[in-house]
C-alpha cells in the first residue's frame, strides 16, 4: 500500500542539532528543522529515536513525536531538546509534512558525532550539526 503513494523528494529542508550557550554559560542543545524553501510548510510531524547501532540494534532510546502546526519559508523550528549522551547514537528524524494538498516525507540520520565536531550552521547562527 505504502509503496502506491507517490512521495516528492525532500529538497531545503534539514535537521540540525544546535548548540546554544544558556544564562549559567552552559552547553543547551535542540534539534532544529530548517525550512529553506521558497513557500511554507504545514503539518508538520517530526518522529524521533535513536540507537546505539546503525542497523537500529543495541541501547535505544525512547520514540518521541512532536506537531509543528506552519513554519514560514526560509525560517526554523526549534523541535526538542537532545542530551549529549546520546551523540554517541544513530539518532534518526523521520519528517512529514504538507505544501498545499501535497504530503512530503523523508528519513535524516545523524551519525555518531562528539561536541567538538560542530560546525557553523548558518540558518541557525550557531554551531552544530546537519543530518543526512
Amino acid at each position: 500500500m505504502k509503496e502506491d503513494i507517490h512521495f516528492p523528494e525532500v529538497t531545503d529542508v534539514k535537521v540540525a542539532v544546535g548548540k546554544r550557550i544558556d544564562e549559567k554559560g552552559e552547553s543547551d542543545f535542540y534539534v532544529y528543522l530548517i525550512n529553506n524553501k521558497p513557500t511554507d510548510l504545514n503539518n508538520l510531524m517530526v518522529v524521533s529515536n535513536a540507537s546505539e547501532k546503525e542497523d537500529g540494534t543495541g541501547r535505544k532510546t525512547s520514540t518521541l513525536r512532536h506537531f509543528i502546526e506552519h513554519l514560514d519559508k526560509h525560517s526554523s523550528a526549534r523541535v526538542e531538546r537532545i542530551d549529549p549522551q546520546v551523540f554517541g547514537f544513530y539518532n534518526t528524524f523521520w519528517v512529514s509534512f504538507y505544501i498545499g494538498r501535497e504530503l512530503f516525507d523523508r528519513k535524516f540520520i545523524l551519525a555518531p558525532f562528539s561536541e567538538w565536531e560542530l560546525e557553523e550552521i548558518d540558518e541557525l547562527e550557531m554551531k552544530g550539526k546537519i543530518a543526512d
